[in-house]
């Protein structure tokens, strides 16, 4: 497992990585530093001063006669050096040294006790504010309980909670900030992702400098791309009525015209003529001209069918989209998938249309029983005016070579693509009109 595969992938997720992992090693950094040498050193000249306390008491005591002028002297030195509890021989207490877990500085403050005190006893550090201990004396076993202040400034994780708390409160702050300069970066990323799935959102340019400037790069191209599709759109009307007048009049003037073979056949080429423009304008056209609405892609499908049975051909409809709506722009789609349809019944004798809805996709499979395309042709087949061999050639049956292509181009258009394979149901061509949701 390589690192970018356990990275994240979004712009606020790797945002917050570089706002936490610095501030993470700082935080260990420190912890280290001051802990294990500061902190510690601290504790340790504490200790050691308590410990110059301890020994006066022992030897204090020590001095004295009697058990009785002993435990009024431990009594007085405790009172002076502010030893909380006196006492010679107590009751049982712990056989062994204890600590809670988190409490760092009580290892320091054990080990050092136990290098300045012969016989030391079990030391007790469980209380946080107490520290009870057990000193050998001439009169017997000593308990005493001392101040935890005395041998160490206070508990590391303190020190600890107030860095935490502290960081997390500074990096929600910074990602605030950085949040204001990722948003433009986002909004820009869905403006264009919606444009390349043929839609077009109120965007304007904000943030960062740089972050204008492709925000307004963005649009200039949009705008661009936007009035050359409907100059080419003003100029193929254009040529459509240019191309059709002189096709109206040819077709009026054979009509005219005694009806023979001669005549039929001529009637014939200016149909196929007005068939290729149809498919030429078609082709460029594309679905410049249509906006995006939300529609049923099934509804889609089964208008496609009835077209077909009404035509004499069988289209088979399958597939549950349960009633959910894509937005697209259904009579784009729907000239897409009358040319799949189309190129199946040619080729072969039935088509099967099933719709498939995910929650990132639309598809549109096709299928036929003809006899296919192979693999190594498929990608030629999408091309505009390929030619392929007699089996399945686009050109074939008067037709332009285009059908393929425009159902392509509307897939991209939507931000989706037209796939190519091989039917395992019916032994033919399966098509795959694939559109982003």
């Amino acid at each position: 497992m390589s690192i970018k595969s356990i990275m994240p992938r979004g712009l606020y997720g790797r945002a917050a990585l570089i706002l936490i992992v610095p501030i993470i090693t700082i935080q260990l950094v420190v912890s280290v530093t001051f802990i294990q040498r500061h902190f510690e050193k601290v504790t340790r000249q504490l200790t050691v001063g308590a410990i110059a306390e301890l020994r006066l008491i022992q030897r204090e005591v020590n001095r004295e006669a009697t058990i009785e002028s002993a435990r009024m002297r431990l009594t007085e030195l405790g009172g002076a050096l502010q030893v909380k509890s006196v006492q010679f021989q107590p009751a049982a207490g712990p056989e062994e040294d204890r600590r809670e877990f988190y409490d760092l500085s009580g290892r320091v403050v054990i080990a050092t006790l136990r290098e300045g005190i012969a016989g030391l006893g079990p030391v007790d550090l469980v209380t946080d504010s107490e520290v009870n201990l057990r000193m050998p004396s001439r009169w017997g076993e000593m308990a005493l309980q001392i101040d935890r202040n005395r041998f160490s400034a206070s508990n590391p994780h303190q020190l600890l909670v107030l860095m935490i708390v502290a960081s997390v409160l500074l990096t929600v702050i910074a990602f605030l900030f950085l949040s204001n300069q990722l948003r433009p970066i986002k909004l820009l990323a869905e403006a264009a992702d919606a444009f390349g799935k043929g839609r077009v959102i109120a965007y304007r340019p904000r943030g960062a400098a740089e972050v204008r400037a492709a925000g307004n790069a963005f649009l200039d191209m949009r705008s661009r791309i936007e009035r050359q599709i409907e100059q080419r759109t003003l100029m193929l009307s254009g040529v459509s009525h240019d191309l059709r007048t002189p096709l109206t009049r040819l077709r009026l003037g054979l009509s005219m015209l005694p009806e023979d073979e001669e005549t039929r056949a001529l009637l014939g080429d200016v149909a196929d003529m007005e068939r290729l423009v149809d498919e030429f304008l078609a082709f460029a056209r594309g679905d410049a001209t249509e906006d995006s609405i939300e529609a049923d892609p099934m509804a889609i499908a089964m208008k496609v069918a009835e077209n077909a049975e009404r035509m004499g051909e069988l289209v088979i409809v399958q597939g549950a989209t349960g009633g959910v709506r894509v937005r697209l722009r259904p009579q784009a789609v729907m000239r897409a998938l009358e040319n799949l349809v189309g190129n199946a019944l040619r080729y072969g004798s039935q088509a099967v249309v099933t719709v498939l809805v995910t929650d990132r996709t639309l598809r549109f499979v096709v299928e036929d029983d003809g006899p296919g395309i192979p693999p190594s042709q498929r990608d030629d087949a999408l091309a505009p005016f390929a030619r392929l061999d007699e089996a399945r050639d686009p050109n074939r049956g008067g037709g332009a070579g285009l059908g393929l292509s425009i159902a392509s181009d509307i897939a991209r258009s939507h931000g989706g693509t037209l796939r190519l394979g091989s039917s395992e149901a019916l032994g033919g061509l399966r098509a795959e009109l694939v559109i982003a949701r």
